[in-house]
């Protein structure tokens, strides 16, 4: 597999692709993460990772004059539906404690956009994994976000984390998409250009 170029400086995904033994490099370029008002949910990560893979490339194209001209270019979104609602990071600790009360006891969505640019063009997907919390405390939702403090995850909560080894009841799709990456579908992809 040729080496790719990762639009992300998300920890879980680098460590995904690491776990794939897919060669990769990292170039992130600062990007608006809102998508226009009344997309549907489903296209809304797609969306934003489709401007991180862009903005890459233009800088790509720019600073290094077509020295990565034939690498792929991989970026992703992930957000978190409850309620036909996208919950984001959390802002702060109350925030963390308060999107943490409401997927607690309840089932939601977590949604990855994947963007793949390469030389023949663009593929794009979603990957939807559903996922159902045990009923949990408010002293565990306390305990977990003073300890991890997830203000940095979609939901305010990483599945691979303690509140996934004990909060998570059910999933429905695949576990790593709620990592960040869908990374097997990926792969296949990959594989394939």
């Amino acid at each position: 597999m040729n080496n790719i170029i990762l639009a992300s400086q998300s920890p879980r995904r680098k460590q995904l692709l690491e776990w794939a033994e897919v060669p990769f490099e990292i170039i992130v370029q600062g990007t608006d993460e809102s998508f226009p008002t009344g997309m549907p949910i489903i296209e809304a990560p797609v969306y934003i990772a489709q401007q991180k893979a862009l903005a890459v490339r233009k800088y790509v194209q720019d600073a290094f004059h077509g020295i990565h001209a034939n690498e792929a270019i991989l970026a992703a979104d992930t957000v978190v539906v409850l309620n036909n609602t996208i919950i984001g990071k959390p802002k702060d600790r109350d925030d963390a404690i308060t999107i943490l009360s409401a997927l607690a006891g309840s089932h939601h969505q977590v949604i990855t956009g994947v963007v793949i640019l390469h030389s023949g063009g663009e593929i794009a997907f979603a990957d939807v994994t559903d996922v159902e919390f045990h009923p949990l405390t408010l002293d565990q939702i306390k305990f977990y976000v003073d300890k991890y403090k997830p203000y940095d995850k979609a939901g305010a909560y990483a599945i691979q984390e303690w509140i996934g080894v004990v909060g998570i009841k059910s999933i429905k799709g695949d576990f790593y998409n709620v990592m960040g990456l869908p990374i097997s579908r990926v792969v296949q992809v990959l594989q394939n250009l």
